[in-house]
């Protein structure tokens, strides 16, 4: 079969059509489209299973939200961590403490630097973690899984604070990822962290044309850094614009 002539009108028509699906994905498909991705950390067969989310920057769309915790739920992990940017405006935080406290397991977590712009009520934020049997850590550490497990939550402007202990698995989780390179020589055998969205939007064989300040080159995915493996999730939510192109929201299951 012949095919046609690509005339430079065609090209134009055909270009501008393509155009078109990546618009219609980035702005109406991908932004909701639900990825899970589960990372193993450290040698052997794991004994633990985490779920980590992020910046759900929740802005009243709870059906949204709902699913997201629905698919955290079946995933039946040990425990969830959350890494910051629960919401951008405090008058959306009654509904993300209601909808979250509908985890099903202990939910621990750590602000980000909207929530502290937002100026959300950390108290309130604190009782409804406590609600699921988890707790809301801010330069603090609670010890877990009968004693193997050390988790550690650090405050946006001074991770340096936190300490790991001997004998424990330490899971460290934080906002900014850049901040892992502020860990001097401490070690963790997990370093959790949210904050980049990825870019929202990544161009193939390039990256992230914009990323937030915090970020440095821990864009998205698994890093190995002097202090430990990192982790980084590109979350839940959106910032500034309702868009995200080759860079959907992730649920992480971590396993370790």
């Amino acid at each position: 079969m012949k095919l046609p002539k690509l005339t430079r009108r065609r090209f134009l028509r055909l270009a501008a059509g393509s155009g078109a699906l990546l618009a219609a994905d980035a702005f109406f498909i991908e932004p909701t489209a639900l990825a899970t991705r589960v990372v193993r950390l450290g040698p052997g067969a794991p004994t633990h299973r985490i779920v980590l989310f992020s910046d759900t920057h929740h802005k009243g769309n709870r059906a949204y939200l709902e699913t997201v915790i629905g698919k955290i739920n079946a995933l039946a992990p040990d425990f969830v961590c959350f890494v910051g940017d629960l919401i951008e405006k405090a008058e959306y935080l009654p509904e993300a403490l209601e909808v979250l406290q509908t985890i099903k397991t202990p939910l621990y977590g750590v602000p980000g630097n909207h929530d502290y712009e937002s100026k959300a009520d950390f108290a309130v934020i604190a009782k409804a973690f406590a609600a699921t049997g988890g707790r809301w850590l801010l330069n603090e550490n609670i010890i877990l899984a009968g004693g193997q497990i050390n988790l550690i939550g650090a405050i946006c402007d001074r991770p340096d604070l936190v300490q790991p202990q001997s004998g424990v698995k330490n899971i460290l989780l934080m906002h900014y990822p850049a901040w892992a390179e502020k860990l001097t020589d401490k070690k963790f055998d997990a370093i959790l962290a949210g904050h980049s969205h990825g870019g929202q939007v990544r161009i193939p064989f390039y990256g992230a044309p914009y990323l937030p300040i915090g970020v440095g080159p821990y864009q998205m995915g698994l890093y190995q850094t002097p202090s430990g493996p990192l982790y980084v999730n590109p979350g839940i939510g959106w910032f500034i614009l309702d868009v995200r192109f080759n860079c959907p929201p992730e649920i992480t299951v971590i396993e370790i």
